[in-house]
């Protein structure tokens, strides 16, 4: 995977419009019954980056992140503000906000999860690009110190602890995460005249499978 660990300016990406995108498959039968299906497991996110622009100095912030990144050559990191850490939008992340895993004693590498509940249903989504002094890890009801008993990879979301958990100890974590995502389009069209008269560039912004 051709991705640069840097992340689109946040201050840019606050004003973007986006969110998460799935693809289910409908089949109407003769009878009027729907058979659906899907071939993600996970959804993709969408975004348009151009609505975060409020003054050409920020154009040229664009102009400049989209040529280091030649265009869709290059994935990066980009902030989701409506979804960007383990515990409530209105709290800070801590130990213990996520249960990633149950210890079974021998297994030391865990990956981030992040479990999205709404009644008795469930999605876990892999979290592969945390914040780098963000993530907290917590076993059976202990906060863990980092560099001590675990290390982070900020590049795949995994965390490696010094000793396998005991068997049936919870494994837990709060963190930030950024979202892999690349440019969807190779060319960005920006005109002076029609940005100070209101209109924004166009910048759609597509996650990607790390």
């Amino acid at each position: 995977m051709q991705f640069h660990e840097v992340r689109f300016p946040a201050s840019l990406s606050f004003g973007s419009v986006g969110g998460p995108e799935r693809r289910t498959e409908v089949v109407t039968l003769a009878n009027g019954f729907e058979e659906r299906n899907t071939p993600w497991a996970h959804s993709r996110r969408r975004y348009d980056a151009g609505l975060g622009m409020r003054s050409l100095d920020d154009v040229e912030t664009l102009i400049a992140f989209f040529e280091a990144r030649m265009g869709q050559m290059y994935g990066f990191r980009w902030k989701d503000w409506s979804d960007f850490k383990s515990s409530v939008a209105s709290g800070a992340p801590v130990f213990d906000d996520q249960t990633i895993a149950i210890g079974d004693g021998e297994q030391s590498v865990y990956p981030i999860l992040k479990t999205y509940r709404s009644g008795p249903h469930t999605y876990t989504r892999p979290i592969t690009k945390p914040v780098v002094g963000t993530v907290h890890v917590g076993l059976g009801g202990d906060e863990m110190k980092a560099g001590v008993d675990y290390e982070v990879d900020l590049a795949s979301g995994l965390i490696t602890f010094q000793h396998p958990p005991e068997r049936d100890v919870e494994i837990t974590a709060g963190f930030e995460f950024d979202v892999p995502v690349r440019f969807d389009t190779d060319q960005i069209q920006t005109s002076v005249a029609s940005f100070q008269a209101g209109s924004v560039p166009n910048v759609p912004i597509l996650e990607v499978r790390v």
